[in-house]
């Protein structure tokens, strides 16, 4: 009798073992940074010792060169970070972009360019420790179906974990599962995406069993946003959408009982179930091509957009009145390509060339309006932690911001190369995607 009482002990202690183990593998998604703008989309950390102060040669854990371009942000689970690049190759005889109609009218933006030329489409898996390559995967070689902003690149869209796989979407050029050891689960083809010659940029979205696609495309005509089941890629629900082409990542957002899918537009903002695609609810659009992605709280998401018309929305979520639904609206400081963050009780938008307004997020009164000291363009999105928002320039220098009522910048650090990528935190660690590095920026002290 001692004997199997003995035995079903250290049996219970080796299955806690064991639990314990699975457990630490699977990650703690508050800890990572798994998709676009980090655990909630919203591009907020709960991480509390990160530095403040990095330059080149300071505070820099370690460098890792990147072949290729992309725009994509690094996404983390423990201790892998997973990047998606672009590299263009020779020009392929007789390739060239789809056609864009518009009333009747071909049309090609002055800065369309990419779709004469062989692209190659690639996922790299990198230990968060050391920066080493641990795998470097082809996803998609050839010509693609569109151009792209001559500023933009085909590995715009930033891939997204559960910590079993890693789901990519390149949008007309396909969507991938692989797992961490690097291994290709499916490819799935969601059909012909063109954007205006613009490119890529919408990144998936994981909920329970599935990933959510917006796509949006050219004029409306053939836009729709789709769930793809994460074991195979099978299509589980598709809507049509007649919204013109955008480049704004939806967000899952608790509202009340529910979780509701926001997906926003120029023509309208809707809310889905993600589980089915049924709409929600809908409210008026921000008019403008929706690139900004949305963020939330306070019982309400915020949407903005700036490529035309200045805007910005806070709209109710749940089960309310349609006439209450529109909270505020806000008709200036809105940004072409960062997404706004909503910190505490106040959300911060942001222009290109780097203005910051402060709104009081229940009811849109203006805080303040501040100013970078240099002039310079903004494409990165700001992320927060610990009281403190980081915005990162084009040129490569990010402003450490102290959130609050008060416009004061903390720090400006300097990478000394050009950053068009939303940074990650995780980990006690910064991961910054420059031109042609990624950078792991920690404290001397976690050495």
């Amino acid at each position: 009798m001692n004997r199997l009482l003995r035995f079903k002990s250290l049996f219970a202690l080796t299955l806690i073992f064991l639990v314990s183990i699975s457990f630490q593998a699977s990650g703690d998604d508050s800890a990572n940074w798994p998709q676009w703008r980090g655990p909630s989309g919203n591009g907020i950390s709960n991480e509390k010792n990160l530095p403040l102060e990095w330059s080149a040669t300071k505070n820099i854990r370690w460098k890792t060169r990147i072949s290729g371009r992309g725009h994509s942000s690094p996404i983390v689970w423990g201790n892998r970070i997973f990047l998606t690049t672009s590299i263009e190759g020779q020009v392929i005889e007789g390739a060239e972009a789809v056609r864009h109609i518009y009333k009747g009218q071909e049309y090609r933006h002055p800065d369309s360019t990419g779709a004469t030329n062989d692209q190659t489409l690639k996922l790299l898996c990198i230990d968060s420790d050391t920066g080493k390559i641990l795998w470097d995967k082809l996803l998609y070689q050839g010509s693609v179906y569109d151009n792209r902003h001559r500023k933009n690149t085909y590995a715009s869209a930033t891939c997204a974990t559960d910590g079993v796989n890693v789901y990519v979407s390149f949008e007309a050029e396909g969507v991938y599962c692989y797992d961490f050891n690097g291994k290709r689960v499916w490819k799935k083809s969601v059909g012909r995406i063109a954007k205006g010659g613009m490119g890529p940029g919408t990144s998936p979205v994981l909920f329970e069993n599935l990933v959510i696609l917006q796509c949006d495309q050219e004029y409306g005509e053939g836009s729709f946003i789709t769930a793809l089941d994460k074991t195979t890629g099978k299509q589980v629900w598709k809507v049509a959408r007649s919204h013109r082409r955008s480049w704004a990542t939806p967000l899952l957002v608790r509202a009340g009982g529910r979780i509701e899918l926001i997906a926003s537009g120029g023509e309208s903002v809707i809310a889905y179930d993600p589980a089915t695609g049924k709409e929600l609810w809908r409210a008026e659009g921000v008019s403008s091509y929706a690139i900004p992605s949305p963020v939330a709280g306070h019982d309400m998401v915020f949407v903005s957009a700036g490529s035309e018309d200045k805007r910005a929305l806070a709209i109710r979520t749940g089960d309310v009145d349609a006439k209450s639904r529109i909270v505020w609206r806000y008709e200036k400081g809105t940004a072409y390509v960062p997404s706004p963050i909503l910190y505490g009780d106040l959300l911060y938008l942001m222009t290109d060339g780097g203005i910051i307004t402060c709104l009081e997020a229940k009811t849109g009164r203006v805080v303040y309006e501040g100013r970078p000291s240099a002039p310079a363009l903004f494409s990165a999105s700001p992320v927060a932690f610990d009281g403190k928002i980081l915005v990162t320039s084009e040129d490569g220098d990010t402003l450490v911001i102290r959130a609050g009522p008060k416009f004061e910048v903390l720090q400006t650090n300097s990478l000394n190369e050009p950053i068009y990528a939303s940074p990650a935190l995780a980990n006690g660690k910064i991961f910054i995607r420059g031109d042609k590095h990624l950078y792991c920026i920690a404290s001397e002290a976690q050495k």
